[in-house]
């Protein structure tokens, strides 16, 4: 009879807790960021706004540096409903091809131009090749303007990549592009990318001060180049399906934070761009301007390709061409 009563008394404070510990939801944030990192700084202050509002109806945890997989692996999490939140940038384009006009070579200017084009094409353009695919977009963040890293030599114009083993994001039209100016391409999951440099398996890569700098790829490259030739927006990326499970005000607070994270990001990118250069010259890579008017031209193909293979593809690049006059 104790041992029933003392079950009894057990049963009775499971009833009491279980209700409270089940309205906590555990929202799961993957990214591919290192600490140090614009991702990891996106993915907290998104978690900040929205853990501040939701209170205990639900929180957000964020997993940076890859802990929950590289982004291929995060969006087949988000169908499976493994995790809420991933944050892809380059990979979008093998989701749908619409998104591969943000790998065209030099065709975002500024945030500012990225702000116009956000405003243009993500309800019309963006949102629905996401949806299409299963996925929604609840904010447009930033990876950022992407520059060159490699231990063979400065790299002023295309011709100074014949050769060079390069990798890349997945994505086909950063490869294609890569192809076009010489180099060798070949895509890699990103936290494999510092030991490919350092045993020479790579001889170089590409990505954004941020990125370069929390990966500490300044220690295993000796050159940087700075040639800005593609920025990537990031996505802050939901399953469609998984998402519209969750209750309407947690929802409402998720959405609203998405589009409000956007200004804390730009504005921390801008001052990354600046501080983090100064840094990385501090470390030791030698760091050159590059010709970009070289690139430009040098780019023409890959526009033209787009435009051909893509549906609406001419469209959509004279868009965004036109919102970057005066840029």
């Amino acid at each position: 009879m104790r041992i029933l009563g003392l079950m009894s008394a057990v049963a009775v404070t499971g009833l009491l807790v279980s209700p409270a510990a089940a309205q906590q939801l555990s929202l799961k944030f993957g990214h591919v960021g290192e600490p140090g990192s614009l991702f990891e700084a996106s993915a907290n202050e998104f978690a900040r706004c929205s853990n501040e509002a939701l209170g205990d109806k639900a929180e957000v945890q964020v997993f940076g540096s890859s802990q929950l997989g590289s982004d291929s692996e995060l969006l087949q999490k988000l169908k499976l409903g493994q995790v809420t939140f991933a944050l892809p940038s380059t990979v979008m384009s093998s989701v749908d091809p619409t998104f591969g006009v943000f790998e065209m070579p030099y065709i975002i200017k500024s945030r500012e131009h990225m702000k116009r084009v956000e405003d243009a094409v993500l309800e019309s353009k963006l949102q629905p090749a996401a949806q299409a695919k299963g996925y929604r977009i609840i904010g447009i963040w930033e990876n950022g303007f992407r520059h060159i890293t490699n231990n063979k030599r400065p790299i002023n114009t295309p011709e100074d990549l014949k050769g060079v083993k390069l990798r890349t994001p997945k994505g086909a039209w950063r490869v294609k592009m890569f192809q076009l100016y010489g180099a060798n391409p070949s895509p890699m999951a990103f936290s494999e990318v510092f030991t490919a440099l350092q045993t020479g398996v790579m001889d170089g890569q590409e990505n954004p001060y941020t990125q370069i700098w929390s990966a500490k790829f300044q220690e295993v490259q000796k050159y940087l180049s700075v040639t800005g030739h593609v920025y990537t927006p990031a996505y802050a990326l939901v399953s469609e399906r998984h998402y519209a499970g969750l209750p309407d005000d947690v929802r409402s607070v998720l959405d609203r934070c998405g589009q409000e994270t956007q200004a804390y990001v730009y504005e921390t990118a801008a001052k990354m761009e600046t501080d983090l250069l100064e840094k990385l010259k501090e470390g030791g890579i030698a760091v050159n301007e590059a010709d970009k008017e070289a690139f430009i031209a040098a780019s023409k193909p890959v526009y033209e390709e787009f435009a051909g293979s893509v549906d609406g593809g001419q469209e959509l690049i004279n868009t965004l061409l036109k919102l970057g006059e005066g840029s």
